[in-house]
């Protein structure tokens, strides 16, 4: 069996082949590719011959899965699939992996990291003292202890990451279709999504991306928030209508938002809202990206690819 590994997964090269030996030891060929494409033909050339791809979160479209025979299974070292096209994986019956848990600690962090920015406007602090004599003074700030955050999606992620708000002395409402006991066991008081909007003063997203989810955010949600409330997004950005997002917060309808997901991936194009809103603190989605998880997700992908190998369906998301 070949294996090919698309495109670097940020972490040395010396890793990578410790994590591919097992495989090898097996007699299966491995092809580690060091540069990233997104270009569909470099893309197939790549796969073609391949039983096994891996990739990361670059988009994996359906004119490269249309033209593959060989591929039986796409190990997406990543949480969301949505940039793999699941539908024409399953027409060939592919099988679709993810990476599922190697990023919970680091978008949770980056969660909370986001709103102590946007309370204690750290950003605009650091470029006031660059400015010397014109100094304009102190930014009086805001405390998480206290003030009650909305999570909406109690998946993993959201479970961590109201745990930590927990620990800030915050109180946490969460909105999930599904009510979830150990989101429960941890404190959080579900509500519906129309009390969690009107009643929290941070709101903090970790939906899944699904035509359900889509501008789960949107201007009526926007205008129904507190006006003292800041709304930040980690998870992915189409589930904020984020043109209503930016007129909300030029029009001081909220108080401001911590967002590290686009419409698109960064580069953002210069006429984008967001990037000339108010009070809007602004990430190149990088919620996932830390060393540790860079690792630990490097693990999980070769994991899954063994499982494979030994007729398990770990991490299968699509088949």
């Amino acid at each position: 069996m070949k294996i090919s590994l698309l495109e670097p997964l940020r972490v040395p090269k010396e890793y990578i082949e410790e994590l591919a030996q097992p495989l090898k030891d097996l007699g299966h060929g491995f092809v580690y590719h060091e540069t990233k494409t997104t270009d569909p033909d470099e893309l197939y050339e790549r796969s073609k011959d391949s039983e096994v791809v891996i990739i990361a979160n670059n988009p994996y479209p359906k004119e490269v899965i249309e033209k593959l025979d060989k591929t039986k299974f796409i190990d997406v070292a990543f949480t969301g699939v949505d940039h793999v096209d699941n539908a024409s994986a399953k027409e060939k019956g592919i099988k679709i992996a993810n990476a599922s848990g190697y990023a919970t600690q680091a978008v949770a962090e980056l969660s909370i990291g986001l709103a102590l920015n946007v309370l204690r406007e750290v950003k605009q602090g650091d470029l006031d003292v660059r400015k010397g004599d014109d100094f304009p003074g102190l930014i009086q700030g805001q405390e998480i202890h206290g003030k009650t955050v909305g999570i909406i999606g109690t998946g993993t992620i959201g479970i961590h990451t109201a745990k930590l708000f927990k620990a800030f002395g915050a109180k946490v409402l969460g909105y999930n279709r599904s009510e979830k006991q150990e989101a429960i066991d941890a404190g959080v008081e579900y509500v519906s999504l129309d009390t969690l909007i009107k009643e929290s003063d941070i709101i903090s997203i970790h939906l899944p991306m699904t035509e359900d989810t889509k501008h789960t955010i949107g201007k009526r949600e926007l205008d129904n928030m507190k006006e003292s409330a800041i709304l930040i997004n980690v998870a992915r950005g189409p589930i904020i209508d984020n043109e209503a997002l930016a007129n909300a917060l030029n029009e001081g309808k909220i108080a401001g938002a911590g967002i590290d997901v686009f419409d698109m991936e960064p580069p953002i194009p210069n006429d984008y809202p967001l990037l000339h809103a108010k009070n809007a603190l602004l990430t190149p989605h990088v919620g996932y990206l830390t060393d540790e998880a860079m690792v630990l997700r490097a693990q999980i992908a070769f994991d899954n690819v063994m499982a494979y190998i030994n007729g398990e369906d770990k991490n299968i998301v699509s088949i």
